[in-house]
């Protein structure tokens, strides 16, 4: 099945189980999300993507982009968490999809603002073969146009549902939490060429949107 048949199915399930009311407040969300323009800040095709350094949460060692990139093209999936359905779907389908991007030459790495602990997680759980790296505040994805801050408005949304983004994040309570704990990418796929140009770019302020594997898969 495709990814987005997959998510669409997810999409439905929640439309049949969760009060209209909170599902306004999501669509409202991503709607302001949208509108903020966002999409037009994300790195384009042909431009050079940004090196970085990021904690493997496996091992806790440094993952340098340019030391990956030295050994083949590089595949980023930037993810909101462990706690977001979509996204776990995403990353299980590039799971079953590993060996053939392998046996392309390529490299994928995930990246989340989730704690190493949390980015451990979810390894184990969905049997990721490839590495998951912390991006703490989300900075990485900054880089890339992704980030954005949930305003306080829709906070008490990820509340009601028990989604703690701060403790995620930050392993913060919402007491706590600083504004840097509720910073999330945008859910994103790019393609990277050895030289670090970007060959495919595609992210959506809809989460429920994502671009299929198999499209990239094709590039290489």
């Amino acid at each position: 099945m495709a990814l987005q048949d997959q998510l669409d199915r997810i999409t439905q399930n929640t439309r049949a189980l969760v009060q209209p009311e909170r599902l306004a407040i999501s669509e409202a969300a991503t709607a302001a999300l949208f509108r903020s323009g966002i999409e037009d800040r994300i790195l384009p095709i042909g431009a050079r993507a940004p090196d970085f350094t990021l904690a493997d949460a496996l091992t806790g060692r440094p993952v340098h982009l340019a030391d990956v990139l030295s050994l083949g093209p590089v595949v980023l999936k930037f993810f909101r968490g462990r706690w977001c359905p979509y996204c776990v779907t995403e990353l299980e389908l590039w799971r079953d999809l590993h060996s053939d991007l392998r046996h392309r030459g390529a490299n994928l790495l995930a990246i989340s603002p989730q704690t190493r602990r949390q980015n451990d997680f979810t390894i184990q759980q969905h049997e990721l073969p490839f590495p998951v790296l912390s991006d703490p505040g989300a900075q990485v994805a900054a880089l890339f146009g992704l980030a954005h801050t949930i305003p306080p408005e829709h906070r008490n949304y990820y509340r009601s549902i028990l989604v703690n983004i701060p403790f995620a994040n930050a392993g913060l309570n919402y007491d706590t939490a600083s504004e840097a704990s509720w910073t999330l990418p945008l859910p994103a796929t790019f393609l990277l060429r050895p030289d670090s140009t970007i060959a495919f770019a595609e992210a959506h302020a809809d989460f429920h949107v994502r671009p299929e594997p198999t499209d990239l898969l094709n590039l290489l």
